[in-house]
């Protein structure tokens, strides 16, 4: 007597092979990774059109990073980082190193795009919710745009893109405990706000 759960259990073992066999086949994100790097060694070697795939490339990377951190002037912050990218993409020394030089120069640019927009747009008592309004707690994006640039930024990298302590405070270029405080700061005002 054959169980109606058999003839699947039989073709488990097959499956396992395969799922074994996989991991010689990279991923899309891996091809992705590898032609951005294959971009960057050719356009440093001073292939004009390999430059401008690559820009194009590196943008939906670029904006993901600036999107939380540099909110609203997020388009500003990308748009700066390609142009740092595009000017000095010969000073990397290392192509495979590409998405992490990036990375930085995409977070230090839209901490310095946010901060910039910050002073010159000053806040309007009417746009500030007061105490207890549900609005403060509407979505995470209103939460975020209520903590500064600095702390938004080590929020995004630590539980956003998940890097440890040390790699986001050499991205943001302060000692680990200065990103630590940081980030105890962020999370505890994150709370705060979303509770409201």
């Amino acid at each position: 007597m054959e169980r109606e759960g058999a003839p699947e259990r039989e073709g488990a073992p097959e499956r396992e092979r395969n799922r074994q066999r996989e991991p010689d086949r990279p991923t899309e994100r891996e091809r992705q990774h590898e032609r951005g790097i294959a971009l960057a060694r050719a356009a440093r070697g001073g292939d004009t059109l390999a430059l401008h795939q690559l820009l194009d490339h590196l943008t939906p990377y670029i904006a993901r990073i600036c999107d939380p951190v540099a909110r609203a002037d997020a388009p500003d912050a990308t748009q700066e980082t390609l142009l740092t990218v595009f000017r000095s993409l010969r000073s990397l020394r290392d192509p495979r190193a590409l998405y992490g030089w990036v990375r930085a120069v995409a977070v230090r640019e839209a901490v310095r795009t946010a901060q910039r927009a910050a002073r010159d747009r000053p806040a309007e008592l009417a746009e500030v919710p007061g105490r207890g309004d549900p609005q403060l707690a509407a979505d995470i994006d209103d939460v975020l745009a209520r903590l500064s640039p600095a702390h938004r930024a080590v929020l995004v990298l630590r539980d956003v893109e998940g890097l440890d302590e040390q790699t986001a405070a050499a991205l943001l270029g302060v000692p680990a405990g200065t990103a630590k405080s940081r980030l105890h700061r962020a999370r505890s005002s994150f709370r705060k706000a979303w509770s409201a």
